[in-house]
């Protein structure tokens, strides 16, 4: 069993307390009272590069990263320092996150957030929505092609936008005939948890120009942000290097300055 098998399988477990404890129905009802969701994409697209902002306490890889005891604080940070999108946590058992914290942070910015889990039930694309999500991460290797356009569809109906994670240039290909127009290139390898961006590199141009590109781990520095953006990045998707700085808005600033 891969790191990713065990990380689903505890999302399982989780998902069925509370779906037991908030059935469909009512998630479904609270998300038609909500004001519709932000669209990503023009700030994504904007000339230079552009940062999505994680709110991310720890990971499977590194272990705990930063205690994070106020999550719309930090988000506010990041606002500050021009984020275009700003990713929360909410998968418990590895990195320590929950809706609490993606509502607190609603309820802080007014950019659009990224409800960063594990979807495999379109239960979890109505509760991210309900819980004031603008976009869903959709990982390529975790889902049949069957479930990957049933998703995106659902969260076209939503006004969810989709950032579809991939890993091999055969999942890259999956994304594109499913119609995902922002994908994101994992420079961990999700088997091993090692971290190499010479993978975004020689991704990117699997992806050309027909959606928005995003590299995703092992930004740890400018030069990095540098190297990714050089290498095709629209944007880059950063959390330890942030959650770890003394000066988060500073940091995003430093990102966002990259040409």
């Amino acid at each position: 069993m891969t790191v990713l098998d065990e990380i689903i399988a505890g999302v399982v477990e989780d998902l069925e307390v509370r779906r037991a404890r908030r059935p469909l129905a009512e998630v479904i009802a609270a998300v038609a009272g909500m004001p519709a969701a932000l669209d990503p994409l023009p700030a994504l697209r904007a000339p230079g590069l552009s940062v999505i902002a994680e709110v991310k306490r720890s990971s499977p890889s590194k272990g705990a990263l930063a205690e994070i005891a106020d999550p719309a604080a930090l988000a506010r940070e990041y606002e500050a320092g021009g984020a275009a999108a700003i990713s929360v946590l909410t998968e418990a058992r590895r990195f320590g996150g929950s809706l609490a914290d993606l509502a607190a942070v609603r309820s802080a910015v007014a950019t659009p957030l990224l409800r960063k889990d594990f979807v495999v039930t379109d239960y979890q694309l109505w509760e991210g929505r309900a819980a004031g999500a603008d976009l869903a991460l959709l990982i390529v290797a975790a889902l049949t092609q069957a479930q990957l356009t049933g998703f995106l569809a659902l969260a076209a109906e939503l006004g969810t936008t989709c950032l579809v994670e991939t890993h091999t240039p055969e999942e890259v290909r999956r994304a594109l005939d499913a119609g995902a127009g922002l994908i994101g290139v994992n420079n961990r390898n999700l088997k091993t948890l090692d971290v190499d961006l010479n993978h975004f590199e020689e991704m990117a141009e699997t992806i050309g120009d027909s959606a928005v590109k995003v590299a995703e781990s092992g930004i740890l520095g400018v030069e990095d942000a540098v190297r990714m953006r050089a290498a095709g990045a629209d944007a880059v998707l950063v959390g330890e290097l942030l959650v770890r700085h003394g000066d988060p808005r500073a940091a995003v600033a430093a990102l966002r300055a990259v040409a």
